[in-house]
């Protein structure tokens, strides 16, 4: 026998707009989903800044060909960045690069030691204000990283991917090079020198120019931040609720060992697409030219398709409750 409350539609139909007002507001907070397209596992690291609460996790393993997701509250801000090269010995745990220096998988609310590539998130305070995020070279470069916004329901603004493609590890100048050849260091990093690192008389816009090590960054990586002031064409928005894929080696770059041994001592700036076989149409090669219009990427239709059938629903029970009434 059919249950009481379903000789009348107006139940259903009530748990319908929830259904509704669900899909619409699309839940709280922000996805961050990690993917590790590298030829060895990585270790990705998290640190919440000052402020604004941790994550589920500070730091994990993430085996090749693996992906994990974690929520980010609305507001949060912070960086992520990949551990390469990480081992257990005699009871002391670390890393040969991205090393946070807990001992442990966990950071536990350290930061990477430099050289690290860094991807760096303000989340905006409500659905109404806009993301803000980069990938930042300036504490130097340890792998290739891409960062994809994919928006829900109301996303907007350029929501661009970006990143950096280019394994520069194999064409880092002899005096960057760092960890036996696994990670390629910033100027700053390895001069200390004041208009290397922005700081003192060099603490402006205005004094603090593009080295020629950034210009070599930023013509490898042209979406990435090369320098302390290279925000014009290196911090990107979405406005409305996304979330976002973080992906280590996204065009299956060779191992971190296997880059090592291949890579030589020429100091020449790399041509913009560092020797990959990038397709005119493909987000890669956006990356690779910095064009922010081919780069957008599509948000998901598993969402919009959800919404179109609870419409759906929704106004053949008000047709139904009608028909029932009259």
């Amino acid at each position: 026998m059919e249950p009481s409350w379903l000789s009348s539609p107006a139940p259903v139909l009530l748990l319908t707009l929830h259904l509704l007002v669900f899909l619409f507001h699309g839940g709280e907070g922000t996805k961050f989903t990690f993917v590790n397209r590298c030829g060895e596992t990585v270790w990705p690291g998290i640190l919440s800044n000052a402020g604004t609460p941790q994550l589920e996790s500070t730091g994990f393993e993430l085996p090749v060909a693996s992906s994990r997701s974690f929520q980010a509250p609305t507001g949060w801000s912070g960086r992520f960045w990949a551990r390469t090269g990480c081992s257990s010995t005699g009871g002391s745990w670390s890393c040969a690069t991205g090393e946070c220096g807990s001992g442990q998988v966990e950071c536990n609310g350290a930061g990477a030691a430099p050289p690290a590539t860094l991807a760096e998130f303000t989340l905006a305070p409500s659905s109404a204000g806009q993301d803000f995020y980069d990938v930042s070279l300036v504490d130097g470069y340890n792998l290739p990283m891409v960062v994809e916004a994919s928006g829900r329901a109301g996303a907007s603004g350029e929501c661009a991917a970006t990143g950096c493609v280019v394994d520069l590890n194999r064409m880092c100048p002899v005096e960057l090079r760092a960890a036996q050849g696994e990670a390629c260091r910033s100027a700053c990093e390895a001069f200390g020198t004041p208009e290397y690192c922005c700081s003192g008389a060099f603490a402006s816009p205005a004094t603090c120019r593009p080295s020629s090590y950034s210009q070599m960054f930023k013509a490898a990586c042209p979406r990435s931040y090369s320098y302390a002031f290279d925000d014009p064409t290196s911090t990107f928005t979405c406005a409305g609720e996304a979330d976002y894929t973080i992906t280590f080696c996204p065009r299956s770059a060779p191992s971190q060992k296997a880059s090592r041994e291949s890579s030589t001592s020429s100091t020449s700036t790399p041509k913009a697409t560092g020797g990959l076989t990038l397709d005119d149409d493909s987000w890669f090669a956006s990356l690779a030219t910095g064009d922010a219009t081919a780069a957008r990427r599509a948000g998901p239709r598993l969402h919009q398709s959800l919404l179109v059938v609870a419409t759906t629903v929704a106004c053949a029970l008000l047709l139904q409750s009608y028909n029932i009434n009259a």
